[in-house]
C-alpha cells in the first residue's frame, strides 16, 4: 500500500443533448471571444456541420472561420501544419474543435503552440519528449464531438503519432483540458457503423481500464506540484466507469446495427462523456499502452467506414485488440472490479467457472457481435512484430503505471502473443 491520501478530479464544463451545438456562439460571448478558429477534418466539414456552427456565431458578433486540414490519427506533422495555419491566420481569441478525436487533439495542440514558445517536441510525454509544461495560459477550447468514443472534450491529453520514431504518444497537461464540452447527439448521426465499433470500444476500455486502474491509495504520496491529471481510480471516476458500462450493455450493439437510432446514438454520446469523466482523472493502462504502437507501426490495413487513402488502425480498434488477454492479466490485482465490469457490461452473460474468464468472454463477445477483427493479426501483424510493438508499448510509462500489476517486457509480450488470435 502507498500512503497517498488525495485524489485530484477535474472535467470541462458540460453541454449535453439535442440543438446544444447551435448555442455555441453564446456560450464563447461569455469569454469575449470576437475572432475564433472552428477546427475538424475533411470528412466532418462535408457534413456541413462546423460551418454551420461558424455561421451561428455571427449573431453574437464572432467572426468564426473554418480550419478543415485536421489529420484523421493526427501525426506530428500534422499537426505542426495546424498550428503554422493558425499563426498565419490568426491571432484568435478561442477555438472550437468540431469532430472525433482527432480534431480535438489537434485544436489542443494548436492552442498549445500559439500561446506558448518552443517546439512540439519538448511537450511531447517522457521517454519521448521532455514533458514540457506550458508556462503561459492558453486560450478557451470548446470541444464539440461528432463521433461517440473518444472522450477527448474530457481530458488534458493530446495523441500524436511521431513519423520518424513510428510510435503513438501523447502530451498532457491540465491546463489542455476544454473548457467547455458540448455534446449534440444530433451530430453524430452519419457516424458510420465502423466507426461507431471502433469509437465505443474506445469508450468501453476507457471505462473498464478506469475501473480496474491501480487505486490512488496505492501510489505514493505527491507534493502538491507533483500532482498529475491520472491519479489511479478513485470513488469518483468509478462511478462514472460503472454508468458508463451500463449504457454500452444497452445500446453498444443496437447502434452499431443501426445508426438511425436516436436512444442508442443518445446512450453512446452519453457513455462516451461518462467514461471520458471518469478516465480523464483515473487513467488508463495496459490495452491503451498496447495500442500506441499497434497504430503506430500499421502496414497495410485499412478499415471500414475510415479515408481510404492511407492504412491505419484506428485507435479504438488498436486498444480493444489486447484488451481481453490484458484484463486476464490484471484480473489477479482487483478480482472483483473485474467480475464487477463484466456484470454490468453484460448482464444476460452466464458466469464462467474460472472467475478470471468473466470479463475476458464478455469483451470478445461483444468485439465478436460488433465486427471487431479477431486479434492483431487480423490488422496484419505476426510474431516477428511482437518485439516492436513491445518496445512501442513499453515507452507509455504514463499509462502503465496506473496498471494494477506491475507491468514488464516479459508480461506485455505475452499479452501481444496471446492477442494475436483471440478466437
Amino acid at each position: 500500500m502507498g500512503d497517498e491520501t488525495v485524489f485530484t478530479y477535474g472535467a470541462p464544463q458540460l453541454k449535453f443533448g439535442a440543438g446544444a451545438a447551435d448555442e455555441i456562439g453564446f456560450d464563447l460571448a461569455q469569454y469575449g471571444a470576437r475572432r475564433v478558429l472552428v477546427v475538424t477534418d475533411a470528412g466532418v466539414a462535408a457534413t456541413g456541420g462546423p460551418q454551420r456552427i461558424a455561421d451561428a456565431m455571427k449573431e453574437y458578433g464572432i467572426a468564426a472561420a473554418v480550419f478543415d486540414g485536421v489529420h484523421v490519427e493526427p501525426t506530428d506533422d500534422s499537426l505542426r501544419r495546424a498550428v503554422e495555419h493558425a499563426r498565419e491566420t490568426g491571432p484568435y481569441d478561442a477555438y472550437v474543435a468540431v469532430g472525433g478525436g482527432s480534431s480535438i487533439d489537434t485544436a489542443k495542440a494548436v492552442n498549445l503552440m500559439t500561446t506558448n514558445d518552443g517546439d512540439l517536441a519538448e511537450y511531447l510525454n517522457p521517454p519521448i519528449g521532455a514533458g514540457r509544461a506550458p508556462e503561459r495560459p492558453l486560450l478557451p477550447l470548446v470541444a464539440v464531438p461528432t463521433t461517440t468514443g473518444t472522450g477527448a472534450e474530457s481530458t488534458t491529453v493530446c495523441v500524436l503519432d511521431v513519423l520518424d520514431l513510428r510510435v503513438k504518444t501523447g502530451i498532457s497537461h491540465p491546463r489542455m483540458r476544454p473548457v467547455l464540452a458540448v455534446v449534440d447527439p444530433e451530430l453524430t448521426m452519419s457516424q458510420p457503423a465502423g466507426v461507431t465499433a471502433s469509437a465505443g470500444m474506445d469508450i468501453l476500455c476507457h471505462a473498464l481500464e478506469s475501473y480496474t486502474a491501480r487505486p490512488y491509495d496505492e501510489f505514493a504520496r505527491k507534493r502538491p506540484e507533483q500532482r498529475v491529471p491520472y491519479c489511479g481510480a478513485n470513488p469518483v471516476s468509478d462511478m462514472w466507469a460503472e454508468k458508463s458500462l451500463g449504457l454500452l450493455a444497452r445500446s453498444f450493439r443496437r447502434a452499431v446495427r443501426d445508426g438511425d437510432d436516436r436512444e442508442a446514438r443518445t446512450d453512446m454520446a452519453l457513455a462516451a462523456t461518462f467514461a471520458g469523466l471518469g478516465f480523464g482523472n483515473a487513467g488508463v493502462h495496459i490495452p491503451h499502452a498496447n495500442a500506441y504502437p499497434i497504430a503506430g507501426r500499421v502496414k497495410d490495413f485499412r478499415p471500414d467506414g475510415y479515408p481510404a487513402g492511407e492504412p491505419m488502425v484506428p485507435h479504438g480498434m488498436s486498444v480493444a485488440l489486447t484488451a481481453p488477454e490484458a484484463f486476464r492479466f490484471t484480473f489477479e490485482a482487483r478480482p472483483e472490479r473485474h467480475v464487477r465490469a463484466a456484470e454490468l457490461l453484460d448482464p444476460g452473460m452466464e458466469r464462467p467457472g474460472d472467475a478470471a474468464e468473466h470479463l475476458p468472454r464478455a469483451v470478445l463477445r461483444l468485439m465478436r457481435d460488433i465486427g471487431m477483427p479477431g486479434g492483431i493479426g487480423g490488422v496484419g501483424y505476426a510474431e516477428g512484430d511482437i518485439p516492436g510493438l513491445v518496445e512501442g508499448a513499453m515507452k507509455q510509462q504514463r499509462l502503465l503505471a496506473i496498471a494494477p500489476r506491475p507491468v514488464d517486457e516479459d508480461a506485455v509480450a505475452g499479452i501481444f502473443r496471446r492477442s494475436l488470435s483471440l478466437w
